[in-house]
């Protein structure tokens, strides 16, 4: 990324809301990747399209994209699922997380899905260093994650997208 582009994400990152959420369980199908694999995380979607809006217990619409990065340093963890009430009923693929509640540094993603990382870059590297926010996640709980909105267009990769940093206050 150019400077001037870190320096765009970065105006935009600014006008962070923060609030806090609610406790969270996601369903869905969880991946490892490492730096050579990663841009395999849009096939992972395309295995995780179909189920939605069929998955029992469902909560809404949104969509969720939750990371982890391991301790060993090596590429992350990767959820693609959507908010259920509980485990009942759940096939035997999918893999449940219990998000806890905590505060939030929101980011709006306004590009193509296919530049959230960039956003992710971005918040990590520039962003939370000088917010005088520290990051909250633990060995349990995800770094961050992605939020898809009913207003997010699978078929455009646009709208919708957000990206929910834990933070201590």
């Amino acid at each position: 990324m150019t400077q001037t582009k870190m320096k765009e994400q970065v105006a935009e990152l600014v006008a962070a809301r923060v609030a806090n959420s609610k406790p969270l369980l996601i369903a869905g199908l969880r991946a490892r990747y490492n730096h050579g694999t990663l841009d395999n995380v849009p096939a992972q979607w395309q295995r995780f399209a179909p189920h939605i809006g069929n998955i029992p217990g469902q909560v809404g619409q949104a969509a969720y994209g939750v990371v982890w990065r391991p301790s060993d340093g090596e590429g992350v963890e990767y959820l693609c699922g959507v908010e259920v009430t509980g485990f009942a009923g759940l096939r035997h693929q999918f893999t449940v997380v219990s998000i806890p509640a905590f505060r939030y540094a929101i980011f709006s993603h306004h590009e193509h899905a296919s530049k959230i990382r960039d956003t992710v870059d971005a918040i990590f590297h520039t962003w939370l260093p000088e917010s005088g926010h520290e990051a909250a996640a633990t060995a349990e709980t995800p770094d961050f994650f992605e939020r898809y909105s009913e207003e997010f267009d699978p078929k455009t990769g646009m709208g919708g997208m957000e990206v929910w940093v834990p933070i201590q206050s």
